[in-house]
């Protein structure tokens, strides 16, 4: 009886690190990555516009994280790509979407961001993975209006016969939601792997945006700056990692704006975080496809 009086449970494991498992100054950095930002070149006098294409299963986020980019960007919150939710019914038609930033000066941000449709657990709903891989090899023209049911033909006048290295895509982006990246279906892993393979075979970098932190842990959504001493979050990047093969270290958590009426500064961090690397990535391939000729 002494003994059960006087047992103490041991308190619940620690939710954070110690220290940040991934470094961020959260003082200084957003002027630091703004400055790098705006006098970022493409490096290419050919390619003014290096394009980003972001891809994922539908309600990850990916027209969120296209409107934070540009929220971030111009200091105010914008929604230029329409953003949607779930998504019902047997077949569905979507435009293949390119969009560019505006700078202050007037003149445009030296990469673009192609949004697509979502990908589906069912794949005669989805859109096709073979126009994502004839997308990414610069043979649909911008305004192509996606169908589930047949893939691009080279008859449309969308269809681009003879792409240049302008027409491709430079960086694939994968936007998958932090609070269900553990419980993904089989069939959108599939064809995720699928996009990637054919990406691989291209020579085209590969990220991931990971959306959604702060459902998917208490900790974050409480201080949003803790996101790299939170072991869920890093549970669920290692989740990623695994599930689709991309390294940690391409692996960017942000929170999109989605309620926000007006800009956060910490949000903003993470976001220009993920965008100086997707961009320094994309200008890299470019760089590497003119020097091989």
């Amino acid at each position: 009886m002494w003994a059960l009086k006087h047992f103490k449970k041991s308190p619940p494991p620690s939710p954070e690190y110690d220290k940040p498992w991934r470094p961020m100054d959260w003082k200084t950095n957003r002027q630091t990555f703004m400055a790098t930002i705006n006098d970022f070149e493409s490096g290419n006098k050919d390619i003014d516009t290096l394009r980003v294409l972001l891809h994922g299963p539908q309600g990850a986020g990916k027209s969120s994280f296209f409107n934070s980019v540009n929220t971030a960007l111009e200091g105010r919150i914008t929604t230029r790509a329409l953003a949607q939710s779930a998504f019902t019914g047997r077949s569905f038609t979507l435009e293949c979407n390119t969009y560019k930033i505006k700078k202050k000066a007037g003149s445009f941000y030296p990469f673009s961001f192609t949004d697509i449709a979502g990908i589906h657990d069912d794949s005669s709903t989805s859109i096709r993975t073979e126009d994502i891989r004839k997308l990414l090899s610069g043979h649909i023209k911008d305004g192509y209006t996606f169908n589930s049911a047949k893939t691009i033909d080279e008859d449309d006048q969308k269809y681009n016969r003879n792409p240049a290295l302008k027409d491709r895509i430079h960086c694939l982006v994968g936007v998958l939601p932090a609070s269900t990246v553990s419980l993904m279906d089989g069939e959108v892993i599939k064809q995720m792997k699928a996009v990637r393979e054919k990406a691989r075979d291209l020579g085209i970098p590969q990220t991931v945006i990971i959306t959604k932190v702060d459902e998917a842990c208490p900790l974050v959504h409480e201080d949003l700056k803790k996101i790299y001493t939170s072991k869920k979050i890093k549970e669920k990047m290692e989740a990623c990692s695994y599930t689709l093969g991309v390294p940690i270290s391409c692996i960017y958590p942000v929170k999109n704006y989605h309620r926000e009426r007006a800009t956060d500064a910490t949000m903003d961090v993470l976001i220009l975080d993920a965008l100086q690397n997707i961009v320094n990535f994309a200008s890299d391939y470019v760089e590497d496809q003119v020097s091989s000729g």
